[in-house]
């Protein structure tokens, strides 16, 4: 065909058919098909068109960037005799012109007029297409074309358009012309884009968490809205994520209303809402309804879907009755909530999204099937999800060059166990801030710059680790506290209390059926049972290892004891695996033999908590210490763990392998060490039951007997001696 200069279509009619009109004087015999700048049409004669011309209508010019007046080089085409048929085809419609006004059109009459006009041309993706109906002129851009293979939809790129081929419109929910009775298919309409990846959403570590969210949620406004009516189901109006502080719960939120069509979300923290005025916290809530019920009056199930995102929504929606203010206010604003979202004339055009880290305390009615019915807990991730997290983070430094190859992403991942994602994010700011400040001339802070040295390094990531810790962590400072002097070994009976410790562990960690282990280590003061339990935690390697003693709860009152004991317990079941120590139980419990007393309050919590199966997914290991199971028996403590064992004090053997392991004595000196403690604490009547000692009380006596010791010397007899008899 060659080069020929464009002209307008010759007539109206001829404006919407998609071909390509030349001069009647030109011999198309050989010519069915033309391709220009990758599109192919089919080739038409008109008499109207001078020859050496190609008349185009406005899309056609569009498509190919050309003008009137402009050269075209034209190429025939030869149809490929494996060039396939279009199978199924996504489209959107929109107005010829920018501009045009907002209107509905029937899928059925488009199709019909796309089939009848279009069979039998070859189309492109990417293409766009002039056509006419009753209501005026438009054009469908093709997103995509697919042929059917073994079964399977696989895409194509070009293909002839048959008959029978299935044509799904895309238009968007912001879209001036909205498709409607579309059978047969779903529709994406209420989402911005076809696929949802939430990885580019810079959300990482929620995959099971939006499998959810979709299924509940979403897929029923996927579906048009005349299946959904025969189905004779409504849509879900509203959620709930809870969990943590720093997991995500209000990046998740405002991610989902960036993914949707429709209004812009509107986010509200809880307090904002309240009003010391009468009447107008109540108003508020009105207030945030009033556009999306506007809407859903003019336009029915047409309307687009408005979100309303509650941050804090304990703040406002707390248990009614549970407020004693005297105004009332916080009952009369959850009255008024329910009403809008499941009230008498309910809204099916809202998405209410609440969140929170107190699930507790919002009122009942609010969770129930029709409001908040999907509850999802938006909990720690897990070290895939951790994985995920880094890499959004630290997509940008990497792909500006600024990570060093040293850094190990799942390495970092599998060390940060328990960590949030809003941690995550600290820790590699903190590394981030090492980096930079590594590169700072502080003698000179107008020095310039050299961004090829700067790199984020593994060392600075390590730093960072040794100053962001997890709220949900494990605290190795309380627990290294129990063990000054590490793990001595005493014998036989002792090694057979660490491996039964250490069974429980592997049980708690392994086993499908067993959510939650219990033991009580009992025995005498200074016997070693709180170093045993913080030993057996630290050597679990647990993500969460908590310590509840008497010096952590001191000068709480009891209510308050009682309600700290239940937070350990709470942030446990955050944790997939967990390790709480209960030390002294007798000093949590206040018990003083004089009287007796003790308190009530933090006993039944203690009772009702130790024996508390952790919710689906969490596992927990309860050690408890004591050193007056005598009273724990009326008390019933004992009924509660599973497992009781006895911590002995050291007898004369096993003083002698704590000394050699020591190697405080000369080793000639030891047996007589030995003997002196013993000779002079019977003498004294200091060493009951057969002459033993608890450990920790040998340690402090050994450690006092090594004062003025030089370095490197031994403790002699004379010392000890010296000591012991000062001492018993």
């Amino acid at each position: 065909m060659g080069t020929r200069f464009v002209d307008n279509c010759p007539d109206k009619a001829s404006a919407t058919t998609n071909l390509v009109y030349v001069s009647q004087q030109d011999d198309l015999r050989n010519y069915q098909f033309v391709e220009a700048v990758g599109f192919v049409f089919s080739l038409a004669s008109h008499p109207l068109v001078p020859i050496g011309s190609v008349a185009l209508n406005s899309v056609q010019r569009r498509i190919l960037r050309v003008s009137v007046k402009d050269e075209l080089d034209l190429r025939p085409y030869r149809v490929p005799k494996d060039l396939p048929t279009v199978g199924m085809l996504y489209g959107k419609v929109t107005g010829i012109v920018d501009k045009t006004r907002p209107m509905e059109l029937r899928a059925e009459d488009i199709i019909l007029r796309l089939l009848k006009n279009f069979k039998g041309q070859i189309l492109t993706a990417n293409q766009q297409i002039a056509f006419e109906l009753d209501t005026g002129n438009y054009k469908l851009i093709i997103e995509k074309l697919l042929i059917d293979v073994a079964g399977k939809l696989v895409g194509i790129s070009r293909g002839i358009l048959a008959d029978n081929a299935a044509i799904i419109f895309t238009n968007e929910g912001g879209s001036p012309i909205s498709i409607v009775d579309q059978k047969g298919y779903t529709s994406s309409q209420i989402f911005k884009h076809r696929t949802i990846n939430f990885e580019s959403l810079g959300i990482g570590g929620l995959d099971e968490q939006f499998d959810v969210i979709f299924r509940r949620a979403f897929a029923s406004r996927v579906f048009p809205p005349s299946i959904i009516q025969r189905l004779g189901i409504k849509h879900v109006k509203g959620m709930l994520l809870y969990g943590p502080p720093g997991t995500g719960k209000t990046l998740i939120a405002r991610q989902i209303g960036k993914m949707l069509n429709g209004k812009e979300p509107k986010v509200v923290n809880g307090p904002e809402v309240l009003n010391k005025f009468v009447g107008q916290s109540e108003e508020n809530i009105r207030n945030l309804f009033a556009e999306a019920e506007a809407e859903y009056k003019a336009k029915g199930d047409a309307s687009g879907l408005h979100i309303i995102i509650f941050d804090e929504i304990d703040a406002i929606c707390k248990q009614r009755g549970s407020v004693r203010d005297g105004s009332g206010v916080h009952d009369t604003v959850v009255n008024q909530l329910l009403t809008k979202v499941d009230g008498v004339d309910a809204l099916n055009n809202i998405l209410l999204i609440g969140m929170t880290n107190r699930k507790d305390m919002l009122d009942e009615a609010l969770l129930r099937p029709g409001r908040l019915e999907v509850q999802i807990e938006i909990g720690l991730p897990d070290e895939k999800g951790r994985l995920q997290v880094l890499k959004i983070h630290t997509s940008k430094m990497s792909e500006n060059a600024f990570l060093a190859q040293d850094v190990d992403l799942v390495s970092l991942a599998e060390r940060t166990k328990n960590f949030s994602g809003a941690e995550l994010e600290g820790l590699i700011k903190d590394a981030t801030a090492f980096a930079i400040n590594r590169n700072i001339n502080l003698d000179d802070l107008n020095a310039p710059i050299n961004e090829e040295n700067l790199k984020v390094t593994m060392e600075d990531f390590e730093k960072a680790l040794q100053e962001v810790k997890p709220a949900f962590g494990t605290s190795v400072e309380t627990l290294d506290s129990y063990l000054t002097h590490g793990i001595i070994p005493c014998g036989e009976t002792f090694q057979y209390l660490q491996e039964m410790l250490s069974v429980m562990v592997k049980q708690v960690k392994n086993s499908d059926k067993t959510h939650l282990v219990s033991v009580i280590l009992e025995g005498p003061v200074g016997s070693g049972k709180s170093a045993l339990a913080a030993a057996a935690a630290k050597n679990s390697d647990f993500p969460l290892c908590k310590v509840v003693s008497s010096e952590s709860i001191a000068g709480f009152s009891e209510q308050a004891k009682a309600s700290q004991i239940i937070k350990v317990f709470e942030d446990a079941y955050k944790s997939p695996l967990s390790v709480i120590i209960l030390d002294e139980i007798e000093s949590l419990i206040e018990y003083v033999a004089t009287g007796p007393r003790f308190s009530n309050a933090v006993l039944q919590v203690l009772l009702v908590f130790a024996k508390r199966i952790p919710p689906k997914g969490h596992k927990l290991l309860v050690i408890g210490t004591t050193s007056m199971s005598d009273v724990m028996e009326p008390m019933r403590i004992n009924e509660v763990f599973n497992v009781s064992l006895h911590v002995p004090a050291l007898r004369t053997e096993e003083v002698l392998k704590v000394l050699r392991h020591l190697d405080c004595f000369k080793v000639s000196d030891i047996p007589e060490a030995a003997n002196l403690l013993v000779n002079i604490g019977a003498t004294e009547a200091m060493l009951p039951r057969r002459h033993a000692v608890p450990i920790k009380k040998l340690l402090l006596w050994l450690d006092m007997a090594r004062q003025g010791v030089e370095d490197g010397e031994k403790i002699s007899l004379k010392q000890w001696e010296e000591v012991l008899r000062n001492l018993l």
